[in-house]
């Protein structure tokens, strides 16, 4: 299956001429029409919301479009809450999964109204300290163990080590917190699970429900709650790979929708609302990291050097994850040349791709790294005094928007105190 850039090479050009490469750009039409997607994949749900996983791609002007389109954030920090505040969002359209929390992250997580979510049993006397227990109030579980999912329709399997994450509370220790929190004045109840991530596969999320609509029940039985809503997070992936199966949010929507009626349904809890926390799933494919060709390198290998790195891009050499690549310019021509892909970071794996079968690439060809609209940007860094890239928004008019402006030396000086070393040269 072919990879299609949403950025033709003029289009490119056109913006090269206000901002340099390299630059992450989003597309807004496919963002939007990827919300409206989803939310009619859940309308079957009333009290349905997205929560978009803020560590994603914490972009105010991005945030903006998925606040128009109806969508909520998941915060996990105090400046992630910050910037959600700054956007417009506030009380229910905020939801705070935090770990290890600081007090003054939830002490604005409670002023700002948010769904507060406990991701462990010691939180609850903390809470209790630091602002008291509002009156909905969430828990995170973790159901240990290793959680596997047989090959489905796609011939994916999905697995994943819960037992191993450091994330979330056994089912004993939910019920105890359920518990006491409902002797601290908490009226309604969350449920919130992440079991697996980036799967293509459309029966995740089904089996992933019908574990915590389980749950539900029995902890609705066990400790005599009101269970207002479950939240099923995450791990809806996206097709990096041209030769992965695409996920169909229709149809993963109406598989979740089974399990609802099959399982909560008949135990009277048709009131339960369904939250997701999505992140790649809403953005990746909607964002790209467009660089250019600096230099090639023939030794025992091909290298093309970029003028963007890890630095920009890090889940290549973090991970090892895979983006599909286009040379703008050149999507016909057949790719006969074996390359590695390469920043200029002093590390040597500071690799896009190796390996790699494309067209021929020569200084100032224009690369277009799929797949980078989440958990792209968000990850960069600065070694080797690297400065982080700009962001651009295609408008839906086909005209383009500054959204953050590159890093220049003066930011990465900005924290130091050079007075010491700045020495009269006169």
């Amino acid at each position: 299956m072919q990879k299609t850039p949403f950025l033709s090479k003029e289009q490119a050009q056109d913006i090269i001429k206000d901002i340099p490469t390299p630059f992450h750009i989003y597309d807004e039409k496919g963002i939007r029409e990827n919300c409206r997607r989803l939310y009619k994949a859940f309308s079957w749900n009333k009290g349905f919301k997205e929560y978009f996983a803020v560590k994603a791609t914490p972009n105010p002007y991005l945030l903006t479009i998925l606040k128009e389109e109806g969508c909520g954030v998941d915060c996990s920090s105090l400046t992630e809450l910050v910037m959600s505040e700054a956007c417009g969002f506030k009380g229910s359209d905020i939801m705070f999964s935090s770990n290890v929390t600081p007090e003054e992250d939830m002490k604005k997580a409670y002023e700002l109204g948010a769904y507060i979510n406990l991701d462990d049993i010691n939180f609850v006397p903390f809470i209790e300290r630091v602002t008291g227990v509002p009156e909905t109030i969430c828990c995170r579980y973790n159901p240990g163990g290793t959680f596997e999912l047989a090959a489905s329709r796609t011939g994916v399997q999905v697995m994943d080590n819960p037992g191993e994450a450091k994330y979330g509370m056994s089912e004993d220790q939910m019920a105890d917190a359920f518990t006491q929190l409902k002797k601290d004045g908490a009226k309604h109840f969350g449920i919130h699970a992440f079991l697996a991530s980036n799967t293509v596969s459309n029966e995740y999320y089904a089996e992933l429900a019908s574990i915590l609509f389980q749950l539900a029940v029995r902890l609705r039985d066990r400790c005599g709650v009101h269970i207002s809503f479950i939240n099923l997070s995450g791990g809806i992936g996206v097709d990096y790979r041209p030769e992965e199966p695409t996920n169909d949010i229709m149809i993963i929507g109406d598989l979740v929708r089974r399990k609802y009626e099959e399982i909560l349904v008949p135990e009277g809890m048709d009131d339960v609302a369904i939250f997701t926390e999505l992140g790649r799933y809403m953005m990746a494919p909607y964002g790209a990291l467009i660089a250019t060709c600096l230099h090639t390198k023939h030794i025992y290998k091909d290298y093309i050097g970029l003028d963007a790195c890890a630095a920009n891009l890090m889940r290549p050499a973090m991970y090892g994850s895979y983006h599909h690549i286009t040379v703008l310019g050149k999507e016909n021509d057949p790719c006969t040349f074996k390359y590695d892909v390469t920043g200029g970071l002093c590390e040597n794996n500071d690799k896009f791709a190796v390996d790699r079968m494309l067209p021929e690439i020569l200084p100032d060809d224009l690369i277009y790294i799929h797949d980078t609209g989440a958990h792209g940007f968000s990850m960069g860094y600065n070694y080797n005094g690297k400065l982080r890239s700009a962001e651009v928004l295609l408008k839906e008019d086909g005209s383009h928007q500054l959204i953050r402006r590159a890093e220049t030396m003066d930011d990465y000086f900005a924290t130091f105190d050079f007075s010491p070393y700045r020495f009269n040269t006169k």
